[in-house]
């Protein structure tokens, strides 16, 4: 019997299914959904807390609002956009000109509107309040966990205002237009803008962070002295935001090495002799322009005593160090929060990545680790608003710098780790993580590496002896909540009363003066689970060296349940 031939009409559909089929490799399943459009400060309960605690419950409101906007899509999407487009350097214009212009990508200078609109460059300067620093913290904290990059000119411009208060004719003549609330990107005189950046300019390349081995000179124009003219020619190494409206300047002069406000135009109109060389080729930081300088003759005027150049520009130091720490914490917090976000949604093994105990255990750690560097970094920002009492004030002088150093130096490996949670996806460059990673090492470097940093708590030491008894005060308010804390307290403030080798010990008293802090501060203010596991983990040792040794004993689920931002 012959076998039924099929009919066309039946080969043409048999045809078409198989070519449906083939052409249909597999369904997207398992994948989380983008982490955006969710409230940074909503979807943060440790930020919250630190807001409230430390005094600036008054602008609740407004953080609230400026969370949502920083999570959103397309601020999101600025933040990308920035670092795929490298600022560009223009020494001349096409007909000859010298111009020094950097060009950015619009996004850039969307996310610098928004930041000085914000108030994160003037508000505890223009709205001095209890709670001011905070609120200002918070709202960087959130807004550099968008894009960290463009922060710089932003903390330049609020950092220069101590110094410069210090020339009083010249705080006349520039506070109210740095100030301001509004950005203007422009290449003009500054005497035709309404609101001005400004920068600092301090390494050489013989000295770098050794300033005083800069070579640069400064010669007056007429009467030496505070508040006049100078004319500096030399060069600095490195030199971030060149396009800010004018710089504070590192010179010196017959009485030793001076600090300058140095414009990038002359009061004429004229383009004042500050000539660009070329742009640093960073590894991160990309969408922030870095560069190398030549002064040939520029006009400035000095600020402050004559010869006392480093006092003058400490002021803005300290600041810059201060916003590094804010930074450092930011980028923690949205490494966490990507890993978390990751695992709460991926499953392997039949399970959610977030509900595996080897998981949890780095999850957990890294958690830990975020809230602990906010909590030091809030505290020190209500420090900042209470500089009127002497404990607050010697508090801050010695948790600046051990917190610039601690919190910072974190950074780059809770950076990796939370990348590996993600795992390929989260090295790619359409993810957050790459970013995060490279930009890691950048505020433990800047104003100051981690010996500088240990270097300026040894000299805190010895100029203000009482900053230590301070430091301990305020950590020992934690006595007695937990018993590896009381041992580290103990064991610490012995190690002190030996005071051979302290600098080839610093980094070891360093390290612990941040995490006793750390300690300090959770036990005094965070749930139990999440300030027990932190003195279990770092108060003791238990082998471990790498995120993911918590002991035995904790409740990893609550930690990660508090810190994970719950987006669907």
């Amino acid at each position: 019997m012959n076998a039924r031939q099929p009919s066309p009409d039946t080969e043409a559909r048999s045809t078409e299914a198989s070519d449906r089929y083939l052409a249909v490799t597999h369904e997207v399943v398992n994948q989380p959904p983008a982490l955006e459009n969710y409230n940074l400060y909503l979807q943060d309960r440790a930020l919250q807390e630190a807001v409230r605690r430390e005094g600036a419950d008054w602008a609740e409101a407004g953080l609230d609002r400026f969370g949502a906007l920083c999570g959103t899509a397309e601020s999101i999407e600025l933040g990308f956009l920035a670092n795929e487009n490298k600022p560009v350097f223009h020494s001349h214009d096409r007909f000859g000109h010298r111009i020094d212009q950097v060009n950015f990508h619009p996004a850039y200078h969307q996310l610098m509107t928004r930041a000085f609109e914000q108030g994160l460059h003037s508000s505890p300067w223009t709205a001095p309040r209890a709670g001011a620093h905070v609120e200002r913290a918070a709202k960087y904290y959130m807004h550099s966990q968008v894009e960290a990059a463009h922060c710089c000119p932003v903390t330049m411009t609020f950092a220069a205002i101590p110094s410069i208060r210090k020339q009083p004719e010249l705080a006349a003549a520039w506070e109210g237009r740095i100030l301001a609330n509004s950005y203007d990107a422009r290449n003009l005189p500054d005497a035709d803008k309404g609101s001005v950046t400004i920068g600092m300019a301090m390494t050489e390349k013989q000295g770098g962070s050794d300033v005083r081995a800069n070579s640069t000179r400064a010669w007056p124009v007429g009467q030496p002295g505070p508040g006049q003219a100078y004319e500096l020619v030399g060069h600095k190494w490195f030199v971030s935001a060149p396009m800010c409206d004018a710089f504070l300047v590192l010179a010196q002069t017959e009485s030793g090495l001076s600090c300058f406000l140095m414009p990038r135009w002359r009061p004429d109109g004229s383009k004042n002799p500050w000539q660009v060389q070329r742009l640093k080729n960073k590894m991160g930081n990309v969408a922030n322009a870095s560069s190398e300088v030549e002064l040939r003759g520029a006009l400035a005027w000095m600020v402050g005593e004559e010869g006392r150049g480093v006092p003058t520009i400490i002021e803005m130091v300290a600041m810059t160090r201060f916003d590094c720490m804010i930074g450092s914490a930011a980028g923690m917090r949205q490494a966490a929060a990507q890993a978390l976000h990751h695992c709460r949604h991926r499953s392997a093994f039949g399970q959610r990545l977030s509900t595996q105990p080897l998981m949890q255990n780095v999850l957990a750690d890294l958690a830990l680790e975020s809230e602990a560097a906010l909590a030091y970094t809030m505290r020190v920002a209500r420090a900042l608003d209470n500089q009127h009492l002497e404990h607050e004030r010697l508090l801050a002088r010695l948790a600046t710098p051990v917190g610039k150093y601690w919190i910072c130096k974190r950074t780059p490996n809770h950076a990796y780790e939370a990348m590996e949670c993600i795992g390929g996806s989260g090295v790619m460059e359409d993810c957050i993580l790459p970013r995060l990673f490279r930009e890691s090492p950048v505020n433990a470097i800047w104003e100051g590496s981690g010996n500088v940093q240990c270097l300026d708590t040894l000299r805190v030491l010895q100029r203000d002896p009482e900053a230590l008894d301070a430091f301990f005060r305020e950590a020992s308010e934690a006595r007695g909540a937990n018993p590896h804390f009381d041992r580290f307290l103990a064991q610490l403030q012995n190690d002190f009363a030996d005071t051979g080798e302290l600098q080839y010990r610093a980094r070891n008293l360093v390290d612990r003066l941040a995490v006793l802090m750390q300690g300090a501060l959770l036990l005094r203010n965070a749930p139990a689970e999440v300030a027990d596991a932190y003195c279990a983990s770092r108060l003791q040792h238990n082998g471990g060296q790498n995120y993911g040794n918590l002991p035995r004993g904790i409740n990893p689920k609550a930690i990660i349940q508090r810190a994970t931002p719950v987006v669907d």
